[in-house]
């Protein structure tokens, strides 16, 4: 798909669909004032008959309009002008981009840009529509042997704006991109994408870009490690764990990396403390925190960021066997600090502590760990924001930023000393688990055990890297906040 910025007149311009925003509560502006003027009142004739309220995510594809060069003229509902928040906007743009696809249209003219939303600029809104476009036309098929859910391709894209900076539209492509990348990988079955598949997917990106190096550890190399608490987690599992590191080097050597850590359990069945069976086909989905950071570097080498970016994706399966780690187990990580394993289902952490404790070799200037970690965070949060843990306040602040920017916003949420004692063992340094209150906090305090030793934030995903039911499917997120923030730490 390619995208333009153009300044131009939308009652004068040819376009399969033309795409306007129209309020409920205000009169008519900007864009939509001018194409009905062209059009002999049709659309302030619409709204006063009730046909058109404006009503927020409400949409009206309007074919052959007279008077108007366009084949069609989609109106999208923006809800009343005073109350437009970004998420409204953001709700309005995937309501538009979804009925644009019905249209069949291969091209269209977008004059949403025109809309005012407080505090932002056509930069922002740019990059919105670009990944929310993407977004909105993204189907999963891959595996699909007669695909009845044939999309027609939208094959140009302009924007109607004063701004003429290309470089929004390639980072809005280029996240676009880190967001497919990240839910290609996690709609697939565990059967296909396993550790193996994931070490094989990080290989590729070596082999595209001169600045990635990629290493693949294999178990004999992390037993040597000491990282036993990660590989208690593949002990059910015939398919062996990795950790793999892919180092990316936009910058001078000597400039600090971003050490980036995503969980990559491919498939969470529990372990011995096994999960219901309703609905555990979700749990392939436990490897969204790899696929986001997987995205992400995807997305950090299309722009060639310069920034030293290092990825870290601990990865196995938990299942059950006879091998499989038992409650009560106690191992030693990577650390030195000992570990009793109350829940085989709190598996994340397990893994996660031994890659944190593995990015101090890189000398890191900030480490962010995203993971789908714990239910209690779906509880806390439901599916609107993540969690988000911080030992240095600067940047909970810029992740928090870069949510609020990205549409794919955090939530901070506390660690403190207090909440410690609730993860004490009698027989270990630690247990992997405590009581149920405050259970996403003292996972993360837990996991804070383990990065005393540089700025470190936690980033549960648990509650907005996918859906279930009918619209079943992951989502991206994680890929948009990440992005938003390295983008900001290469400035």
């Amino acid at each position: 798909m390619e995208f333009h910025l153009k300044s131009i007149d939308p009652a004068k311009r040819r376009s399969q669909c033309t795409l306007i925003g129209v309020f409920e509560k205000q009169p008519l502006s900007g864009t939509a004032k001018a194409l009905d003027t062209a059009s002999k009142k049709l659309i302030s004739s619409l709204k006063s008959k009730g046909d058109f309220t404006g009503k927020l995510g409400e949409t009206l594809v309007i074919h052959h309009p007279q008077h108007l060069p366009c084949k069609r003229l989609l109106l999208v509902g923006c809800g009343d002008r005073k109350e437009l928040t970004m998420q409204q906007y953001r709700k309005a743009l995937i309501a538009g981009f979804t009925a644009l696809k019905t249209t069949g249209a291969s091209d269209a003219l977008c004059a949403l840009l025109d809309v005012p939303v407080a505090g932002c600029d056509d930069a922002w809104k740019i990059r919105q529509a670009v990944e929310l476009l993407d977004d909105a036309f993204y189907l999963f098929t891959e595996l699909k042997s007669n695909n009845n859910q044939h999309v027609a391709p939208l094959e140009n894209m302009t924007f109607v704006t004063d701004c003429s900076d290309d470089k929004l539209i390639k980072q809005g492509q280029a996240i676009a991109l880190g967001m497919r990348t990240a839910k290609d990988l996690a709609n697939l079955p565990a059967n296909i994408c396993t550790p193996d598949y994931l070490a094989t997917q990080a290989k590729a990106l070596a082999k595209k870009s001169v600045k990635v190096t990629t290493e693949i550890l294999s178990e004999e190399e992390m037993e040597k490690l000491g990282m036993h608490s990660l590989l208690s987690v593949t002990r059910g599992s015939d398919k062996p764990a990795k950790l793999i590191s892919i180092q990316y080097q936009g910058a001078d050597e000597a400039d600090k990396p971003i050490v980036l850590v995503g969980k990559g359990v491919t498939f969470d069945a529990g372990g011995i403390s096994i999960k219901p069976a309703q609905g555990m086909e979700d749990m392939k989905f436990d490897m969204c925190g790899a696929a986001a950071v997987l995205g992400t570097i995807t997305a950090v080498i299309k722009l060639k960021l310069p920034i030293n970016v290092v990825v870290l994706i601990p990865t196995t399966e938990n299942l059950l066997g006879g091998s499989a780690s038992k409650p009560g187990d106690v191992v030693k990580s990577m650390s030195g600090q000992t570990i009793e394993i109350l829940n085989t289902d709190a598996e994340g952490r397990l893994i996660l502590c031994d890659a944190l404790t593995y990015a101090k070799r890189f000398k890191p200037d900030t480490v962010i760990d995203i993971a789908t970690l714990t239910g209690a965070c779906v509880i806390a949060l439901g599916n609107q924001a993540c969690g988000l843990f911080s030992n240095n306040d600067s940047l909970a602040d810029a992740l928090v930023a870069a949510g609020t920017s990205s549409g794919d916003r955090a939530w901070r949420l506390p660690i403190w000393e207090e909440y410690q004692d609730q993860i004490n063992s009698t027989v270990a340094d630690m247990a992997n688990v405590g009581s149920r209150a405050a259970s996403s906090i003292t996972a993360a305090c837990f996991l804070a055990r383990f990065t005393k030793q540089y700025r470190w934030a936690h980033i549960d995903i648990a509650g907005t890297a996918y859906r279930s039911g009918e619209e079943k499917g992951a989502t991206g997120r994680g890929v948009p906040l990440l992005m938003h923030y390295l983008i900001a730490r290469s400035q």
